[in-house]
């Protein structure tokens, strides 16, 4: 099932359900007479209003996201945590509301009758479309190609259980080979279809949405090969750990039929965090804006003044998922000053700077305007600073990992520009590469917070760089 289909299905299912479970409510509540009531309440205004208030909930803890070979127990195990907290929340809002009016009634009951009704609706509509899609796997509708990484007996048990389990979605169509004598060998029809050298090749000729380690021990060095290669790809990858990874409780395991998995650099920030972090980053861009009307009206006079060219510069870069954006920011450097040398990375006292620019980058002004690429959604206020696509490859062949930088949206301001200087070379590349992975990988709201106070520090006390 396409993913705007899927979602467009599960929002208006969710829209009926959730409707329905009101009226129902309501008529329990109001028609049938079973209850004293001090008031007539309102039928529609409420109900419009009780909708929008479970969007928000379902949509920040992340129940509209692509189900794809989840268990359903677990859909519904989350939707009775979700609607757990939003009836909590309810209670004391109706509680604060009866108690300020000097009303007493038996919220208690209504509360817990209308969960019960919502549970019930809601679940089911979740239980049908999810069932529906499940039939559909089944047929081959909306499968998706899987390779598995090693030729060996744990691959073939893996590769057995994916055969055996349609409702997975999982169609295994090639093994990579880690030995050279495992090459142009087959198992159950697929092929041995080459090595880890050319698996990115492998991955775009065939579509290959999924990818599965399944090698023995003492190859972490392929492992980490793979890994590697796999980060610019729009792909899920998992391992298929031994006894001892199980055991010990060191990573994230999941489940395929029995087969435990580990997700490899799963997304470690929870969805309703990512809503709000979003919703932080356009609240905090109109307010840079604004406030900084004035300075912007004069620093584009000044930049004008001061030298020929345009007030602002675009330059592409590489934002998430290696999707190519224009940065736009002040001009702070002489127009076409990479004319007669190609990229180059800038340096502290860099000549191409103007004298104006040298004022507007000691002030930081020159990244005031990257408030609009963050509005658009290219950028968030905090998170990996981008690079030039022609960097990005250069690095990404020198440096393990370094494409998984591409996984979150890149940043105004980051934990690498408040603890490091400008990149003037490979070795302060490799310093901040470091600072990113560690902020990947420690992603919240609360780290966010730390990076945008840091910064403001680092701005009125002229300590730290940017680029």
């Amino acid at each position: 099932m396409n993913k705007r289909i899927e979602k467009f299905f599960i929002l208006f299912t969710d829209f009926l359900t959730v409707n329905l479970a009101w009226l129902i409510f309501f008529y329990l509540r109001v028609q049938t007479g079973w209850f004293d009531l001090i008031t007539q309440p309102d039928f529609l205004l409420p109900m419009i209003a009780i909708y929008f208030y479970w969007l928000i909930i379902f949509t920040f803890v992340g129940m509209y996201r692509t189900w794809f070979a989840l268990s359903r127990l677990d859909e519904l195990s989350t939707l009775f945590k979700a609607t757990f907290v939003g009836i909590f929340i309810l209670f004391f809002l109706i509680l604060w509301d009866d108690y300020s009016r000097g009303v007493s009634t038996s919220i208690q009951f209504y509360i817990f009758l209308y969960w019960g009704i919502f549970l019930l609706f809601v679940g089911s509509g979740r239980l049908v479309i999810r069932s529906i899609q499940r039939n559909l796997l089944i047929k081959g509708i909306g499968r998706r190609n899987a390779l598995i990484v090693g030729f060996n007996p744990k691959s073939h048990q893996l590769h057995d259980t994916i055969i055996n389990h349609r409702a997975l979605g999982f169609d295994v169509v090639g093994y990579i080979a880690v030995l050279d004598e495992n090459l142009d060998k087959e198992y159950k029809g697929i092929k041995s279809l080459g090595t880890v050298k050319n698996i990115e090749k492998i991955i775009d000729d065939l579509n290959v949405r999924n990818v599965i380690i399944s090698l023995e021990r003492h190859h972490e060095d392929t492992m980490l090969e793979v890994i590697s290669k796999c980060e610019g790809k729009n792909v899920e990858m998992k391992i298929v750990p031994d006894l001892y990874d199980i055991i010990s409780g060191q990573a994230r395991i999941a489940q395929i039929y029995g087969m435990p998995l580990i997700d490899v650099m799963p997304e470690l920030m929870p969805e309703w965090e990512k809503k709000l972090k979003r919703l932080m980053d356009i609240v905090l861009s109109f307010i840079l804006l604004l406030i900084t009307l004035p300075a912007t009206l004069l620093t584009a006079i000044a930049i004008k003044i001061d030298s020929k060219g345009p007030v602002f510069y675009k330059q592409k870069r590489m934002g998430m998922n290696g999707k190519i954006f224009k940065i736009l920011k002040f001009r702070t450097m002489v127009t076409d000053a990479e004319k007669h040398t190609g990229p180059v990375w800038s340096s502290k006292n860099d000549p191409r700077v103007t004298i104006v620019g040298g004022f507007i980058r000691k002030a930081r002004l020159d990244e005031i305007p990257q408030a609009i690429n963050v509005l658009k959604g290219d950028m968030s206020f905090v998170g990996p600073r981008p690079e030039r696509p022609f960097f990005v490859e250069k690095l990404s062949q020198e440096l393990p990992l370094y494409k998984r930088r591409l996984k979150v949206r890149p940043g105004i301001t980051g934990w690498a520009q408040v603890k490091h200087k400008y990149d003037e070379n490979i070795e302060d590349v490799k310093v901040k590469l470091r600072y990113d992975l560690f902020y990947i990988e420690n992603m919240s709201l609360r780290m966010d917070f730390k990076i945008i106070f840091r910064t403001i520090f680092v701005v009125l006390f002229g300590k730290g760089h940017y680029n």
